[in-house]
């Protein structure tokens, strides 16, 4: 297992605990033999808002970083989702926007993969490219919209 999978690993066994953990970034490191800024990356790329995170810091002598798993019901957080997107949006974010929802229990298992399927570059082919991601915007939103009647 590499740095970042450990890392991210160690994180998510803390949240599983109470939901939200707060991370002295240097003692982390320093446990891990590893540079604080390793840690700012696997917290920036896998603990983000589409992956239904919320991540705060404070710095200084006593700073923190303090994450917590966004907990909605499926009807709200299907909205949040929703509400997120935009008018725009790109395949990797959409990919992990349905992750995320998956991970969560919030659709299931086939829906996600019929997702997944039909929001990706190679179906949107058909359309200009820079038509692709606000035709994405659109199904997927539809996409989630249907999945909460």
């Amino acid at each position: 297992m590499n740095l970042s999978n450990s890392i991210a690993k160690i994180i998510l066994e803390m949240l599983d605990r109470d939901g939200y953990t707060e991370i002295q970034r240097n003692e982390l490191a320093q446990s891990l033999g590893c540079v604080p800024s390793q840690i700012n990356y696997v917290i920036s790329s896998r603990f983000t808002p589409e992956q239904g995170y919320i991540v705060e810091s404070r710095r200084g002598g006593g700073g923190y970083i303090r994450i917590s798993r966004v907990n909605l019901d499926k009807g709200a957080m299907l909205m949040h989702v929703v509400n997120t997107i935009g008018d725009s949006i790109d395949e990797g974010t959409c990919r992990a926007h349905i992750l995320n929802l998956a991970y969560q229990k919030l659709i299931d298992e086939v829906t996600a993969k019929l997702m997944l399927a039909v929001l990706t570059d190679s179906c949107l082919k058909a359309l200009p490219p820079n038509q692709r991601d606000p035709m994405r915007a659109v199904l997927f939103k539809q996409m989630l919209i249907t999945s909460t009647r």
